[in-house]
C-alpha cells in the first residue's frame, strides 16, 4: 500500500510517470516496451481523495454531479480509480446511504461466494489460488487425466461442458494479460484474474468468454482488492460492453459498433470514407480492435484507465443503477422526465447531448465517436499515403502510444455534435 503522505506528495503540480508507477509498477525489463504516460494527476483538476470524500453527505449521498465536473476535467487518482469506478459502472446509486451500500456490498459478496462454491464444486482448482491453460475434458466430455485436480468423471450436461472447455483458453489469456505489470507476477493475482472471468462465464453463458474480456477485467482486479467487488465491477462494465462479445458463426457483436462508426464518418467526413470503400475499408474492420477493448492496445495502462473512467463519466446516466436493478421499471426513464438543469447536471457530457436530442443508439457509445476522431486525426495521412487497406491498418497502428487520452474525447464529442446535427438535417 502506499502512504497517505506519498499520495499527498504525488499530488502537486509535478507529479510525474515515476509517481504513478507507485501504484501500477512495471516490470524493469518491459519499460522499454510500453507506450509512452501521458497522465499526470493535477491538483485542481483531478479528483482526489479529499475531493472525492467531500462530495458525500453525511449519511452517505453522493453529489454526482461535482464528480462528473472533476473527472471529466481531469481523471481520478489513482488512491481512489475503484472506489469511484463502482458509481461510474452502477454498481452503486449516488443516492443510497452509506448503510445501504454497506449491505448490498454484502449481498453480492455472498452471491458472488455462492457462484464461486458452485463452479467449485465443478472443477476444484477454482479458488485454490491456482489457474490451468490446459484442457481439462475432450469435446465429448470426458475428463483428461490430471491426479484428480480438476475432472473426475464425465460431463454430459451441456452448458457445464461448455463452460469447463473454455475454462483452459481463460487461463491462457491470463498468463499475456498486463504482463508488463509486476502485480501479474504473482501466481495468485493471476489466478484471481482467473477466478473472475471462469465464474463470470459460468453466470452469463449466453455470451461465455470470449478474448478480449480479460482486458476489460483485469483493470478491476488490480484495483479493487476483495475479489467479489472486482467481479461486480467487471460485471457493470460487461453491461456496457457485452453485446460487443456476442459472437455467432458468421459475425461478432462488435460489427454493430462498426457499422455506425461507418456510418458517423459517412456523415462528417464523406471523403475519407469513400477513399476507405474505395480501398474496399467500408466496413472498418481495422478499428475493430479499438472498439473490443476499449483502446487498452493503444495506450499505456494508466493512460487506458484514464480513459476509460473519462469516457465513463461522460456517458453516465443517473438511471444507471436503477436500470440495472430493476430493468422492468426502468425501461425508458429518460422519456418520463422533465429535464431540468439540475437533473442534466447528473448526466455525463455525451449522456447530455444525447438527452438533449432524443438519441437513443445503443450502438452509438463514445467509444465509436472515439473511434472516429483517431481516425479523423489521420485523414489527410490516410487520404495521402493509403494506397490499401495494409496501409490503413498501419497508419492506425502507429497511433499506439501517441494519443492523447482527454484531446482525443474533446474531439469525439466535436464529432458527435457535428453527426447529430447532420444526421437531423438528412
Amino acid at each position: 500500500m502506499v502512504g497517505w503522505e506519498a499520495i499527498a506528495g504525488m499530488f502537486g503540480k509535478n507529479a510525474g510517470t515515476e509517481d504513478l508507477e507507485a501504484f501500477y509498477p512495471v516490470r524493469p525489463e518491459c519499460k522499454a516496451d510500453i507506450p509512452k504516460t501521458r497522465f499526470r494527476p493535477r491538483a485542481g483538476k483531478t479528483l482526489s481523495a479529499r475531493r472525492w470524500h467531500a462530495a458525500f453527505s453525511e449519511d452517505g449521498h453522493l453529489d454526482i454531479a461535482k464528480v462528473l465536473r472533476r473527472i471529466q476535467r481531469g481523471g481520478i487518482h489513482p488512491s481512489i480509480k475503484g472506489l469511484v469506478w463502482e458509481f461510474l459502472l452502477g454498481c452503486f446509486d449516488p443516492n443510497s446511504s452509506f448503510e445501504d451500500r454497506n449491505q448490498l456490498r454484502q449481498q453480492r459478496r455472498e452471491r458472488y461466494g455462492m457462484w464461486k462454491t458452485e463452479c467449485q464444486n465443478m472443477v476444484p482448482v477454482i479458488g485454490s489460488g491456482k489457474f490451468i491453460t490446459t484442457p481439462i475434458i475432450t469435446d465429448d466430455g470426458q475428463p483428461i487425466e490430471d491426479g484428480g485436480w480438476h475432472v473426475t468423471s464425465a460431463v454430459a450436461d451441456k452448458k457445464v461442458a461448455q463452460w469447463m472447455l473454455s475454462l483452459h483458453q481463460i487461463g491462457l489469456d491470463v498468463v499475456r494479460t498486463d504482463r508488463a505489470l509486476t502485480f501479474y507476477e504473482n501466481e495468485t493475482n493471476q489466478a484471481k484474474l482467473w477466478d473472475v472471468l471462469a465464474i463470470y462465464s459460468w453466470v452469463d453463458d449466453d455470451i461465455g468468454y470470449v478474448q478480449g474480456m480479460n482486458d476489460i477485467c483485469s483493470p478491476m482486479v488490480i484495483l479493487l482488492e476483495n475479489e467479489a467487488d472486482a467481479f461486480w465491477c467487471f460485471e457493470r462494465a460487461m453491461r456496457k460492453l457485452r453485446e460487443n462479445f456476442r459472437c455467432s458463426t458468421n459475425s461478432i457483436g462488435v460489427q454493430s459498433q462498426l457499422s455506425t462508426l461507418s456510418q458517423v464518418i459517412r456523415t462528417v467526413d464523406p471523403k475519407l470514407h469513400q477513399h476507405l470503400e474505395d480501398l474496399d475499408g467500408g466496413e472498418y474492420l481495422f478499428a475493430f480492435r479499438m472498439l473490443m477493448v476499449l483502446f487498452r492496445r493503444e495506450f499505456s495502462f494508466i493512460d487506458a484507465l484514464y480513459l476509460w473512467e473519462v469516457m465513463w463519466a461522460m456517458e453516465y446516466n443517473p438511471n444507471i443503477f436503477s436500470s440495472y436493478e430493476l430493468p422492468s421499471t426502468a425501461s425508458d426513464s429518460n422519456s418520463a422526465q422533465t429535464f431540468d438543469q439540475k437533473l442534466l447536471k447528473q448526466y455525463g457530457k455525451f449522456e447530455r447531448i444525447n438527452v438533449k436530442n432524443g438519441h437513443t443508439d445503443k450502438n452509438s457509445a463514445l467509444a465509436v465517436y472515439l473511434a472516429a476522431s483517431v481516425l479523423e486525426s489521420k485523414n489527410k495521412v490516410i487520404l495521402k499515403e493509403a494506397k490499401g487497406l495494409d496501409d490503413v491498418v498501419k497508419i492506425m497502428g502507429d497511433i499506439t502510444g501517441n494519443l492523447d487520452a482527454k484531446k482525443a474525447c474533446k474531439e469525439a464529442l466535436k464529432i458527435q455534435d457535428k453527426y447529430l446535427k447532420k444526421a437531423k438535417k438528412s
